[in-house]
């Protein structure tokens, strides 16, 4: 069973933990599933290849690893200020996620 998360495909983040802790990348992709996110030139890993036909020197390429959603913060686009995700109505009747920061209070 998927889970609703708070960050989606393309949204600007910010690490709260780990290695990386306090730098921001863009989400390229997103598991529901196991609640992981692979971020944008965050969490490098060293991924050792095997030559093929496309690649024939082979070698050792750097790979983004997952991050958990947990430690991730989206940014506000508007401000660049990191918060958490609220949703409301907006004037058409729909649903929208907001970024609720300390000086935002909604």
């Amino acid at each position: 069973m998927q889970k609703k998360t708070h960050i989606k495909k393309g949204d600007m983040v910010k690490v709260l933990a780990g290695e990386d802790r306090t730098k921001q990348g863009r989400v390229l992709e997103v598991d529901r599933d196991r609640m992981i996110a692979i971020v944008e030139g965050l969490n490098i890993n060293k991924k050792h290849s095997k030559p093929t036909t496309a690649n024939p020197q082979g070698g050792i390429v750097d790979k983004e690893g997952p991050i958990h959603l947990s430690n991730l913060m989206l940014i506000d686009a508007k401000t660049g200020e990191a918060g958490r995700v609220g949703r409301r109505l907006n004037k058409e009747g729909k649903l929208e996620r907001y970024v609720k920061t300390k000086k935002s209070k909604a």
